[in-house]
């Protein structure tokens, strides 16, 4: 799958595209409408299709001290629009250049100049250009002046809209299963397997330690998850814990999956991690043979959960 920067010229196959315009960090259903909604009318024309997104997010470049909420990676977004059928993802990157221009020249120069845009699809409350000042009317009337068509998907509901902030809710609540039903695919964290103090291994229980970035914090605790191994796709189940370990000092932020029946080596390998289950918050236990107790109640419980 292509990978566009929005800075540079893109190629003339790719020129009169429909382009699906939005941020899309989540993907869920109704992200994928209006995907959706592009990619049948590229096909329907014989026309390429675009999903854009935005890199940084607009909030994270406004209000840089904001705590993380991102649901994916851009690499998970450019699998999870290939899978939808699109051509290429576009990124806009979002910077103070692009903040400042207007909302008729992200059209006209943008859109129709450089990336010689066809249509375009976008959600009912979508907003472009130097403050906000664009929306589907401007893109509605300006765009069919110069020759850019547009189309409007209307929010999708599933009681009430489905929305990133409806699932970053549900995921700080630790209900990870509404946020999958909302996103029609489990929450997933990415990331690379880190050495680290060994306390699970000397307790029975080794894990794979994951920083967690710039994802959104789901509600600390122990969850149900399954794992894959991006190198060689194998899948594995197990539980895993996400949050400070206050068991151990000093604090330290961490995901650690334990992963059952599996005994190979991950470290330095790129895992994600879904998440499934919310089973129990974060707890410090008097001793270790009670915490032990509790790992071991906790992952016959994951094993039932999961089949």
């Amino acid at each position: 799958m292509r990978w566009l920067d929005h800075r540079e010229p893109i190629t003339e196959a790719l020129r009169g595209a429909v382009i699906a315009l939005g941020n899309f960090d989540g993907f869920h259903s109704g992200h994928q409408a209006v995907a959706g909604e592009a990619i049948d009318w590229a096909h329907a024309e014989g026309r390429p299709s675009i999903i854009a997104t935005f890199d940084p997010h607009p909030v994270r470049f406004f209000k840089p001290d904001v705590p993380p909420f991102r649901l994916t990676t851009l690499e998970q977004r450019q699998e999870l629009y290939l899978a939808a059928g699109a051509t290429a993802m576009l990124v806009f990157h979002f910077d103070g250049e692009l903040a400042g221009t207007s909302a008729e020249a992200f059209i006209r120069e943008i859109l129709i100049e450089r990336f010689g845009a066809h249509g375009v699809v976008t959600g009912g409350d979508f907003t472009f250009g130097k403050g906000a000042q664009g929306n589907v009317e401007l893109l509605r009337s300006l765009g069919s002046e110069l020759g850019l068509q547009s189309r409007v998907v209307e929010a999708v509901e599933q009681d009430g809209v489905i929305s990133s902030s409806r699932i970053r809710e549900a995921l700080r609540d630790g209900d990870p299963q509404l946020a999958a039903e909302l996103l029609t695919r489990p929450f997933a964290i990415r990331g690379i397997v880190e050495h680290g103090d060994k306390n699970g291994r000397k307790l029975g229980y080794p894990t794979a330690n994951i920083v967690i970035d710039n994802y959104l914090r789901p509600k600390y605790g122990v969850y149900a998850v399954t794992g894959k191994i991006l190198a060689t796709g194998q899948e594995l189940k197990g539980a895993a814990n996400i949050g400070v370990r206050p068991q151990f000092q000093p604090p330290k932020e961490l995901l650690e999956p334990h992963f059952f029946d599996f005994s190979g080596d991950l470290y330095g390998q790129e895992i994600e991690v879904a998440f499934h289950h919310f089973l129990r918050g974060e707890a410090k236990f008097d001793t270790l043979e009670d915490l032990i107790a509790q790992m071991d109640a906790d992952c016959a419980e994951v094993r039932r959960l999961l089949g």
